[in-house]
């Protein structure tokens, strides 16, 4: 028995780990199965990112998050948790939280989509001697749980006597199987090893054992949902029904067990569900999994639920950022049209959430819509929660602050640092997605693609300097396919539709207008649900060329959005801007917009890292020693919204008033 764990304060302790103790692969592949979505997404393997915005994050990812992650793991025991585990004991303290395992997991997760395209043995064999350790702590039936099984007798105060038996409050089983299912399926395919795969397959196969309605079975949902989702992965990765069974389980009893909550949205059955509501994290994985298992089993009752909730959000809880949840009690959705920006609360964690949705939504329906709603927070919203140097962190993502919000090192509840670990480097499995002879381009970056078409190996490359320009260029450098369609999507901020709904609109009076072009001769072609179809066949060497005008534009929100009465916003393609203190010799939260501000656009950079600046004529107002009102002409500077806080902590503003009215309420506090 361990009473003194040797855990040293440099992750080399991992690395020196001997051989003997790594799992090896096991015999047989996975098998890859027929199933999937109605239109299947490029997978990460495929898509070699080389772009200078993504580039950055990516590089970032690789060289300061994933390592920070992997020694925050070890520097706050969560590996001392797993060797406690394998070694229980009555003795032993289980503190932290219940749901601490799964910032292992999802560490491992970004790291191994970082392997497919930055190949390095070093970290290979640090992550295995990671699943070495976590191997031992596995439970002979698959069982794996350390805030139970390294001391029994006295779990962690949220796990509850038994198993299962606090699942659905706070014990986070089922989230840390999902999470675990998530990183061994990335692992999987990033390496062919299945060490980290058959881990999250006995526990999986525990939990279908243990859950369900037959006898010696219990009736239990997911507390906190992901589970769902990671099942569906589950089912695509290995061909095995059941796992996509469970995950409809999960769902169809949501709501009727002797649990409802509308925290965790457990109030009504899902499919009497039609509102965005509670914590927003949970409701996004959920949402997520409804769309998963709408889309894999084209069950219509899920279809028709999974539509009335995302037209919920985009219509009357979405954030101009793509953020979502507006509160901080229970970090939860408001209700509708509830956006306040000083108090928004937009966790990280929501954004990421965000993302899977309408990523799903797209696969199940094949509609731009749902990529302009992702790459709206992508941008936005989610890049928003890491520092461009990887290192500092958002909780939550305010949409104007009064000075008192800075980025973080890390957070004892590490959720959104590790979420954001995983998250970035998965960016380039979002670019394409194919159905029969159909390829999508849904996301512009310089990358290039290799993926079978119809059975036949096709290689395409983008470049492009996209977010600060519109201009694509596509080649074919290998084409065995011959004849399919190329699909681009033409986004909504484009097409003069800021979002798919009436949440927000544009109010310049400008048109945008695109110019596809094939081998430098204009093409034409009616716009199906936001694409720009090209078919013909193909050859090596054919260029296509894209381009997109891209302006500066004024964004007015519904008047039902009491908060940004009287405000204006400013987008410029997919990127939000923001007015910082750091670029403005006056405070930013007693500003007012003029009618005509004349927007500007230049280069420039914040902390090395360039972006595209936009400058506007503006009135700055305060009061005199007699309390008279003061307005002063000036230029307002305005920089990216995922790149404010990075040069101190001090005001910031999304939503600009142009009217005094809005002005008032910060006035008054000065």
């Amino acid at each position: 028995m361990i009473t003194k764990l040797p855990v040293r304060s440099s992750v080399s302790f991992f690395l020196s780990l001997s051989a003997a103790f790594l799992l090896t692969t096991s015999a047989g592949p996975v098998a890859q199965g027929e199933p999937g979505y109605p239109i299947s997404p490029v997978q990460f393997t495929s898509v070699k990112v080389n772009d200078s915005f993504w580039g950055q994050r990516l590089k970032a990812s690789r060289e300061v998050t994933i390592p920070l992650a992997f020694s925050k793991c070890e520097e706050t025991g969560r590996y001392e948790n797993f060797v406690k585990a394998a070694h229980p004991s009555d003795d032993y303290k289980v503190g932290g939280y219940s749901f601490d395992d799964t910032d292992v997991y999802k560490t491992i997760e970004g790291a191994s989509y970082v392997l497919q395209t930055y190949p390095d043995k070093k970290l290979e064999a640090y992550i295995d001697s990671v699943l070495a350790i976590v191997a031992k702590a596995q439970e002979p039936d698959g069982y794996l749980y350390t805030a139970r099984t390294m001391n029994p007798k006295h779990p962690h105060e949220w796990a509850g006597e038994h198993r299962w038996e606090q699942v659905e409050e706070l014990s986070h089983e089922f989230y840390n199987l999902g999470h675990m299912v998530e990183g061994a399926v990335a692992h999987y395919r990033a390496t062919g090893r299945r060490n980290f795969l058959d881990l999250a397959i006995r526990y999986a196969d525990c939990v279908c054992r243990e859950i369900g309605e037959g006898e010696g079975q219990v009736v239990r949902v997911p507390g906190h949902q992901i589970a769902e989702m990671a099942l569906c992965k589950l089912y695509l990765v290995t061909g095995d029904r059941k796992y996509l069974d469970q995950a409809k389980f999960f769902l169809d009893h949501r709501g009727k067990t002797g649990h409802r909550d509308a925290y965790n949205q457990s109030h009504l059955p899902i499919l009497e569900q039609d509102e965005a509501v509670g914590h927003a994290v949970r409701a996004a994985y959920m949402y997520s999994g409804i769309a998963d298992v709408a889309a894999l089993t084209g069950d219509q009752a899920y279809i028709d639920a999974i539509d009335r909730i995302w037209e919920n959000i985009v219509g009357k809880k979405l954030y101009i950022t793509g953020g979502i949840g507006a509160t901080n009690r229970g970090e939860a959705f408001g209700a509708n049209y509830e956006l306040p920006n000083l108090t928004a609360y937009c966790e990280t964690c929501a954004a990421i959430g965000n993302v899977y949705i309408n990523h799903r939504m797209f696969l199940l329906h094949g509609d731009s819509k749902y990529y302009d709603v992702l790459e709206r927070t992508l941008y936005n919203g989610l890049l928003s929660g890491v520092s461009l140097q990887g290192d500092g962190f958002f909780y939550p993502n305010p949409l104007e602050s009064d000075g008192r919000h800075k980025r973080q090192p890390w957070f004892g509840c590490a959720c959104c640092p590790s979420n954001i670990c995983r998250f970035i480097p998965s960016v380039p499995g979002y670019v394409y997605a194919l159905k029969d002879d159909e390829l999508f381009v849904n996301l512009y970056m310089s990358n290039t693609m290799t993926q079978k078409v119809k059975g036949k190996e096709v290689v395409l490359r983008q470049e492009t300097d996209y977010p600060w320009n519109g201009d694509v260029d596509l080649f074919i450098d290998k084409n065995a396919a011959k004849n399919f369609t190329l699909k681009l999507r033409i986004p909504g901020w484009v097409r003069g539709e800021a979002v798919p709904s009436d949440l927000y609109s544009y109010a310049d009076g400008k048109t945008l207008g695109y110019k596809v072009m094939v081998n430098g001769q204009e093409v034409n072609a009616e716009l199906d649900k936001g694409y720009f179809s090209i078919n013909r066949n193909w050859k090596k060497g054919d260029k296509v060329s894209l381009h997109l005008d891209m302006e500066q534009r004024i964004v007015r929100a519904n008047e039902k959005v009491e908060a940004d009465h009287g405000r204006i916003a400013v987008e410029r393609g997919p990127v939000v801007y923001c007015a910082e203190w750091p670029d403005n010799g006056f405070s930013v939260r007693s500003l007012m917009m003029v009618k005509d501000p004349g927007l500007a656009v230049s280069t420039g950079d914040v902390l090395g890292h360039r972006v595209e600046k936009i400058s506007s004529i503006a009135q700055s107002l305060s009061y005199d020693k007699l309390g008279r009102l003061v307005v002063k002409d000036v230029r307002l500077t305005m920089i990216p919204y995922y790149a404010w806080c990075h040069r101190g902590s001090g005001e910031m503003m999304v939503w600009l008033p142009q009217k005094v009215q809005a002005v008032i309420p910060s006035l008054s506090k000065k």
